[in-house]
């Protein structure tokens, strides 16, 4: 193994670690907050508003302005946060990789139309989506989820249909036909398993994508209930405290940012992993 090999080995390896530990933290956190934080992000305490961070053991990171503990509506804002990565992400991959098989194997006029109605919506900028989409239907959590789905199916449909559209001339599709394989068969044991790795790496980048998005909406106030605890909510409701209470968006901010960048990672991870061909020439 050369030292140029080495030393890109041990650089993916620290990806994956890094990666892997930010977000198996968070993730273990969110999932037993009930556990960690008994009485609940809501809990209200004015004796004990804005406290500062790090100076009473109670509140490790400070109240808000309603003497709510920070550290456990943070926590509680990644429920939220990760609900909708992972959920629209999921919807958008089931209904873009369907399109996007359908389209690429049997071509013609369902090929043209889809692909034609993905252009339309590539060149609609995301935000004027959103508030569209918002101003007919209104915010909530379920909506939120549907505007993230309808807005990256796109992505996988485009990915998949290019990838069949050079798998399904290669020897062993044409094969397949030509012993009279049906199309169903040939679309989910031959083409599928070959997409997985493309698919999953978008996945994991759009997750941290739909994480920013989501808070950006609900900052915004077009996405979550502003009553339901969310990082995009508190760092809303802490603005205008930046100067005197720093703290009440600070920290929902950087948890933003070490949600996000541990997904990168492993996103930049399983890229480098699933592509030898890209790693090396990287």
């Amino acid at each position: 193994m050369s030292a140029k090999t080495s030393r890109l080995a041990r650089f993916t390896n620290l990806e994956f670690v890094l990666g892997a530990s930010l977000t198996t933290i968070i993730c273990l956190a969110v999932v037993f907050s009930d556990v960690l934080f008994p009485g609940g992000a809501d809990k209200i305490d004015l004796m004990a508003r804005l406290a500062k961070p790090f100076a009473n053991a109670a509140h490790p990171l400070g109240t808000d302005p309603l003497g709510r503990d920070v550290l456990a509506r943070v926590v509680a804002g990644g429920k939220i946060s990760l609900l909708v990565g992972f959920t629209s992400v999921i919807g958008a991959v089931i209904f873009g990789v369907v399109v996007g098989l359908v389209a690429g194997y049997y071509r013609g006029f369902w090929d043209m139309l889809v692909m034609r109605f993905a252009d339309i919506q590539l060149a609609m900028p995301f935000i004027l989506l959103a508030i569209t989409f918002i101003a007919i239907v209104g915010g909530s959590l379920t909506n939120t989820i549907i505007l993230l789905i309808v807005s990256q199916w796109v992505q996988y449909a485009r990915l998949v249909r290019g990838s069949v559209l050079t798998l399904r001339e290669r020897e062993f599709i044409l094969s397949a036909r030509a012993i009279g394989v049906k199309d169903w068969r040939i679309i989910l044991q031959h083409l599928l398993p070959n997409l997985i790795g493309p698919v999953i790496v978008l996945m994991t980048l759009n997750v941290a994508n739909n994480i920013l998005l989501e808070s950006s909406l609900t900052f915004l106030g077009l996405g979550v209930d502003p009553t339901i605890p969310s990082w995009g909510g508190m760092l809303a409701d802490g603005r205008t405290y930046l100067q005197t209470a720093w703290w009440v968006s600070v920290f929902p901010g950087l948890a933003i940012l070490l949600t996000v960048l541990g997904l990168n990672l492993l996103g930049d991870w399983l890229r480098d992993s699933l592509d030898p061909t890209g790693r090396t020439s990287r």
